[in-house]
């Protein structure tokens, strides 16, 4: 009777295991169905810029609304985002931006089934679609850029001029470039990413320009 009843319990454990791994599975299949990507090469890349105010985890992301709270967040190393110029307005076409220590957090900056891109994986998208000195026009939405900057978007990455915030608060670029961040620290003070420009069919990459505390938009790739 007991070996019939702890097999009862094993098959019941075993039956709650796979239960709640159906249920994380189907959690991560539903947030990806809401979220645009595009398959470029062998990888699936988000169609726009990340909009999230919270971590994986839930936790609320410091929202950074003047220089001196931006530059606080520099300088304690605090996660933090912001709209470009601080105008909500910009946030449905262009996602927000952040510094790099919401980049690099532990709890995890992307959603579900996501991660935000490496440098190794952002030269993978950029060696896919021809080198550097052509992958822009393909990345490069084709409307949004000023001066007659637009892109083909052959690859359906959609990319447009997002800006970016310096770590003393005040934002550059004038909606001319595009900044997106990488995972990958080039200590102490920088890491890397790459831009999009309006004068430019090619790709650039920035390693000691911009420090960690500067504002760029993040593009996320599906696990």
């Amino acid at each position: 009777m007991n070996a019939v009843i702890e097999e009862g319990k094993t098959m019941q454990s075993n039956f709650r295991i796979m239960f709640i791994g159906f249920i994380v599975f189907s959690t991560i299949l539903n947030a990806q169905k809401n979220i645009p990507t595009v398959k470029i090469g062998n990888q699936d890349w988000m169609s726009k810029n990340l909009n999230t105010a919270t971590f994986k985890n839930g936790d609320v992301i410091l929202h950074a609304k003047t220089d001196e709270i931006w530059k606080m967040a520099y300088e304690k190393a605090i996660p933090a985002w912001c709209y470009f110029d601080n105008d909500a307005e910009n946030e449905l076409k262009l996602g927000k931006l952040y510094n790099w220590f919401a980049v690099n957090d532990a709890r995890g900056l992307a959603p579900k089934g996501f991660h935000v891109p490496s440098k190794t994986e952002w030269d993978s998208l950029v060696s896919y679609l021809g080198g550097q000195p052509v992958a822009g026009k393909k990345l490069k939405n084709n409307e949004g850029w000023p001066d007659n900057g637009n892109g083909t978007n052959e690859s359906g990455f959609s990319g447009l001029p997002g800006g970016m915030r310096h770590y003393t608060g005040y934002f550059g670029k004038e909606r001319k470039y595009g900044h997106w961040w990488t995972t990958t620290p080039l200590p102490p003070f920088y890491a890397w990413q790459y831009y999009l420009l309006h004068t430019d069919d090619g790709i650039g990459f920035y390693s000691k320009d911009f420090g960690k505390g500067a504002g760029m938009s993040v593009r996320c790739v599906l696990d």
